[in-house]
């Protein structure tokens, strides 16, 4: 058990035995001070006791102290400081024995040992097929891919998705706009639909279905035409999503297309279950959800005057799909635009007997992509979006997700590519990389790892702080896959790179 647990495990004994506290894990805390005179780990537990147990916490933390005295034998000495704060000093050999663990480990190192019962389906990117994936999406798909991974070294069962938005409006106006090049490669008169899209990748396909195709579509009616492409189009954009994802080392275990969905019956499913519970009603000519009783800000509609369905029907298809595939949280990333679409969903989970708070929604605000102080345009429909693809082959994989990760999800964020480009220590994935290419470096000359039975050689406060950092390996994971914030991770991994680098810089290997 790592020196950290063991501190943990013997408080809660001791707030049992001394103050019959019995369910203390939310209470009892263990920190590495920043500053090392205040000991190798520090706890304010006697501050969090002093309203519950009615005594000065300078009294509480020196009867703990007694007491872990009496049962650690790790420990070197405690000092109380402060109103109430226990800090420890830990003998040598307990700390530096986490060099072990890591060997015996390896890879596994950090890894949970216990697994969650319940089965998390992860959706995460899900844009639409009508073009290349563009900065935006980047972010939301390294956050995605990010918390899965962290989730499963967790001990979490999880399942990506990516829902495939292929129906509606905008594969119709993706077939047209190919139709309109396709005619052009053949020089004949064309025009691009007003809701079109105008970037090179249609352009491309286009070419593509010639080539394929020959004149085929010269000689069909438009809208035939327009539907046939349509399709074609969609899979090709797809293949090209999928292309792209794989470059940026975020794949998929399930894609769900929204015309299967439809295809299926699964709209009419879940129509026809909220009707009969009592939630649906016909206003002029369409058919309403009264979300207004369940949480929303106003009732809304399913089925449109015209008889085509929102898209909030074939979403609530997609969810309720999800439960009865045998999953227990629903964890979606949607753009921030979609504030509004959480209520409503949560709404018809409600209403359908779902519990809404397995529901869990994380929002990806808005990302300027700035270089030389300028900002890059995104705009997917007109073409001149700085695509992923393009992202990748200036700065890398490693640069792009490590930036994007390094924010909250929910917070605005400026992506400098100049700072990304640059090789100095001022880019953070230089500092990480360059403290990994030295640490290859050096394992590169040992043939062998045997285990350490003598730590008197580790003296230094540098070595003593590279070791309790290792050692929180376990917490930091932990807290990550609750709090599903990869940023974490981001900020242990920089900080590893700084502690090494000093260690580095301080003693010749």
């Amino acid at each position: 058990m790592k020196i950290i647990d063991v501190l943990i495990e013997n408080i809660k004994k001791i707030l049992l035995d001394l103050y019959g506290i019995e369910d203390s894990d939310s209470l009892v805390m263990i920190e590495i001070p920043k500053d090392n005179s205040n000991g190798d780990y520090s706890s304010n537990i006697a501050m969090r006791l002093t309203k519950k147990l009615n005594r000065k916490p300078v009294d509480i933390a020196n009867e703990i102290k007694e007491e872990l005295i009496k049962r650690v034998d790790d420990i070197n000495s405690i000092d109380i400081a402060g109103p109430g704060f226990i800090n420890f000093w830990m003998k040598k050999g307990s700390i530096a024995n986490i060099i072990n663990t890591v060997l015996k480990e390896k890879d596994d190192y950090g890894k949970s040992k216990t697994k969650h019962k319940e089965k998390y389906l992860e959706e995460y990117v899900s844009a639409n097929p009508t073009g290349p994936l563009h900065c935006g999406h980047a972010r939301g798909a390294a956050w995605g891919d990010s918390v899965a991974r962290i989730l499963k070294a967790a001990g979490y069962d999880v399942v990506r998705e990516y829902y495939i938005n292929d129906a509606g409006a905008q594969i119709y106006n993706l077939g047209a706009s190919v139709y309109g090049r396709y005619l052009e490669a053949y020089d004949k008169e064309f025009e691009l639909p007003e809701d079109g899209y105008h970037g090179p990748d249609v352009i491309e396909i286009a070419k593509e279905i010639k080539d394929k195709y020959n004149d085929k579509f010269l000689n069909m009616d438009k809208e035939d035409a327009i539907k046939e492409l349509s399709e074609i189009a969609k899979l090709l954009e797809l293949d090209r999503i999928k292309e792209v994802l794989k470059n940026y080392r975020c794949e998929f275990d399930s894609w769900i297309s929204e015309t299967w969905i439809r295809n299926e019956g699964l709209v009419e499913k879940a129509i026809n279950k909220l009707n009969e519970k009592g939630y649906l009603y016909e206003k002029e000519d369409a058919l309403w959800f009264k979300t207004s009783e369940l949480g929303d800000d106003k009732d809304r509609v399913l089925r449109k005057s015209n008889g085509l369905y929102t898209y909030l029907a074939p979403d609530i298809a997609n969810h309720i799909f999800k439960f009865e595939r045998g999953y227990d949280i629903l964890f979606d990333i949607w753009g921030a635009d979609h504030h509004g679409y959480i209520p409503r969903m949560k709404a018809a989970l409600k209403a359908l007997d779902y519990n809404p708070d397995n529901l869990i929604v994380d929002l990806n605000q808005i990302v300027r992509m700035m270089d030389n102080g300028q900002e890059v345009k995104m705009s997917k429909r007109l073409g001149n979006a700085l695509s992923l693809q393009d992202l990748i082959d200036d700065i890398g994989v490693d640069a792009a997700r490590y930036f994007f990760l390094s924010k909250a999800l929910d917070t605005h964020m400026d992506f400098d590519l100049g700072l990304a480009r640059s090789k100095s220590n001022d880019n953070p994935i230089y500092y990480i990389q360059y403290a990994y290419a030295r640490i290859c470096s050096v394992l590169n000359n040992i043939k062998e790892y045997d285990e350490v039975s003598d730590f008197s050689l580790l003296n230094s406060e540098k070595e003593i702080d590279l070791l309790k950092h290792i050692a929180s390996y376990n917490e930091v994971i932990e807290d990550a896959a609750i709090t599903r914030a990869p940023n974490k991770i981001c900020n242990y991994v920089y900080k590893l790179a700084n502690y090494f680098h000093s260690f580095y810089g301080a003693h010749k290997i």
